[in-house]
C-alpha cells in the first residue's frame, strides 16, 4: 500500500479484481475494509478485465498494474491508478489514472501520481516515468506539468490516434 496525505493506494489483488469485473460491489466494499465505492470511479472496465487476467497469471507483477484509490477521510474508493506493466527493455515505466467525476478537481489525481512517480523512483530500475495524454489541453496535460513532466512529442495511437507524450526523470 502508497499511503499520501489524503489517499491510500491499494494494489489490486486477484480478489480484489474479481469482485470488480464480476461487479459485486458488497464484496469490494467489503474487501476494502468497509470502503464505499464513488459512482463512476473506474472509467475503464475493460482494463480492469485485461489486468485480472494477466495479474491470474503473473501474481508477482501485481505492484507494477493497478492500484484502488481510497480517499481517507471518507473512507470511499474513488478511482484507480498504476502503472501499465513493470520496466522491461527501458529503465522506464508509464502512469495511468482515473478519478470519479464527482470527487475531479480536488487535487486527488495529483497526489495519486506523484505518489506513484516517487513510489517508482525509489526502484533502481527505474531513470523515467513516462504518461501519454490526448492531444489537446486537458486536466491530464495540467497534472503532468505540475508534476515536472516534459512534453516529448506526439505519438499516434491505434486506438486513440493522435495523443501527446510526457517523460519526468529521476
Amino acid at each position: 500500500m502508497i499511503t499520501t496525505e489524503r489517499l491510500y493506494l491499494i494494489p489490486s489483488t486477484l480478489p480484489l479484481l474479481d469482485a470488480i469485473v464480476e461487479d459485486r460491489h458488497d464484496e469490494l466494499s467489503s474487501l476494502l475494509g468497509g470502503a464505499d465505492i464513488a459512482p463512476g470511479w473506474s472509467h475503464f472496465p475493460e482494463a480492469m478485465v485485461w489486468m485480472r487476467d494477466f495479474i491470474s497469471e503473473y501474481p508477482e507483477q501485481a505492484e507494477w498494474w493497478n492500484y484502488l484509490i481510497i480517499l481517507r477521510d471518507e473512507v470511499r474508493l474513488v478511482g484507480a491508478c498504476g502503472f501499465k506493466g513493470p520496466p522491461v527493455l527501458q529503465p522506464e515505466v508509464e502512469i495511468g489514472y482515473e478519478i470519479a467525476p464527482g470527487w475531479q478537481n480536488r487535487g486527488l489525481a495529483t497526489e495519486a501520481a506523484r505518489a506513484l512517480c516517487d513510489w517508482a523512483f525509489q526502484s533502481p530500475d527505474i531513470e523515467s516515468v513516462t504518461a501519454h495524454t490526448l492531444a489537446e489541453e486537458n486536466p491530464s496535460v495540467k497534472l503532468l506539468r505540475r508534476l515536472g513532466f516534459d512534453f516529448e512529442g506526439e505519438l499516434v495511437d491505434l486506438e486513440d490516434g493522435l495523443i501527446w507524450a510526457w517523460r519526468k526523470g529521476k
